[in-house]
């Protein structure tokens, strides 16, 4: 097999494992466990708490102590281990502390598969800036496959997708040291000091105001990601409670409708140059935050019926919210920074959006949820959710342009010509 049949196989299972319970455990939990929104909000709540630390501490051991590969396998098995508990838990605090081991073990699988995928290209003499992407796009289809997996075998509220999860989970821990060797670089001796080590010299951006106001509202945008990720496929299980939707596709098959927002994702891609070209970073960031509204908006007036049209619309307007900001984002980090802080920023850019974003969302919106938009019989009035929350992506979009000086250049310009 080669090396980059072997990569793509990699990165289909790293996302399957994600795709299988991610946009579904809403369902499972609201209808099997009956626990209350805050404490759904603080499940989700662990992909922050664990985004925030993990991936810098595991990228320490790999630089000093042990191959990224071997890591990166133990990871994926102790994860896989992990998930196959969360059916025989009936509380919901022993519940988050075991999605918070699971999210201890996956969440620094993302970046070390990165990592295990770049050394593994640049040792063949491969153009990772070439050949990386196409590969990378597979995680995606990995994603949209588990999605489909789950719900077509009617697993959308049953236990059976974390046992699928960990299946997949222990199969690619297994695969992953048959995988190229990824050795320690840092020698023995290495005088850096313990801030370097850490990545912490990225924090001193947050000195210029500029870098401050992006990664103000990196962590913002990182809250909606979460929001959909956590109630959108809840949103399409609670019309099945409603006798005039009962047996319509949306209502049978959410997840699938929900997959449309992945394979819209991978689309989006391939119109980020164009854009970037077009307008600038600062603008392809707020068309994202617009995006985002509708995403919302979409689903408040939304209905598996003769609504359905604006479900789909909104996943896969889905596309342009989630791509534009990430990737223009990062673009904006890789130009803006020094080579001596460039990779921790890279980090501290995505603990912004993964890590606080992600906890601040969960958090909140649970709350929130519970007490303005839970109904006495337990239902939720999801127009009166998804309108606030299409209100906090507008609020965010108004402010930005006046906040965020940042003028298109040529090094940006040349630096997209790469993408």
């Amino acid at each position: 097999m080669n090396l980059e049949l072997r990569l793509t196989l990699m990165n289909f299972m790293q996302y399957f494992v994600w795709g299988a319970w991610l946009l579904t455990i809403g369902a499972y939990w609201f209808q099997n466990k009956h626990w209350s929104g805050a404490q759904f909000g603080a499940i989700f709540s662990t992909m922050g708490i664990s985004a925030i630390f993990m991936p810098a501490l595991t990228g320490i051991i790999v630089d000093k102590w042990i191959n990224a590969e071997k890591l990166y396998g133990i990871m994926h098995i102790l994860g896989g281990l992990s998930l196959i508990t969360l059916p025989m838990i009936n509380n919901p605090i022993a519940f988050f502390w075991v999605m918070l081991l699971n999210m201890i073990f996956y969440m620094p699988t993302i970046s070390l598969s990165i990592t295990v995928a770049y050394s593994a290209l640049k040792k063949e003499n491969i153009d990772v800036i070439k050949d990386y992407p196409p590969i990378r796009t597979w995680g995606t289809v990995g994603f949209i496959v588990a999605l489909w997996v789950v719900s077509l075998t009617h697993n959308e509220i049953s236990a059976n997708q974390f046992y699928i999860a960990s299946a997949v989970a222990i199969a690619l821990g297994l695969y992953a040291f048959s995988l190229p060797k990824c050795p320690p670089l840092m020698k023995t001796g290495n005088s850096k000091s313990f801030i370097d080590l850490f990545g912490l010299k990225a924090f001193t951006l947050f000195k210029t105001p500029r870098f401050a106001v992006f990664f103000g509202f990196a962590m913002l945008l990182g809250a909606a990601l979460q929001l959909t990720n956590a109630y959108g496929d809840t949103f399409l299980h609670d019309f099945e409670n409603n006798p005039q939707y009962q047996g319509l596709t949306a209502v049978k098959y959410p997840a699938i409708i929900m997959s449309i927002s992945q394979v819209s994702e991978t689309l989006f891609i391939l119109a980020i140059p164009f854009f970037l070209r077009r307008f600038g970073i600062k603008y392809v960031m707020l068309f994202s935050m617009l995006a985002w509204v509708l995403r919302f908006g979409l689903f408040a007036f939304g209905n598996p019926d003769g609504g359905l049209w604006m479900i789909v619309l909104s996943c896969i307007v889905y596309g342009m919210a989630f791509d534009f900001f990430n990737i223009s984002g990062s673009l904006f980090v890789e130009t803006q920074t020094t080579p001596e802080i460039r990779g921790s920023a890279q980090g501290l850019f995505m603990m912004m959006v993964n890590g606080f974003g992600a906890l601040f969302g969960s958090s909140i919106s649970g709350i929130i949820i519970d007490k303005f938009f839970t109904l006495p019989d337990h239902s939720k009035n999801w127009q009166g959710i998804w309108l606030t929350f299409a209100a906090y992506a507008l609020v965010i979009a108004c402010i930005f342009p006046f906040v965020f000086r940042y003028k298109h250049n040529e090094a940006v310009k040349h630096a997209i010509q790469h993408i």
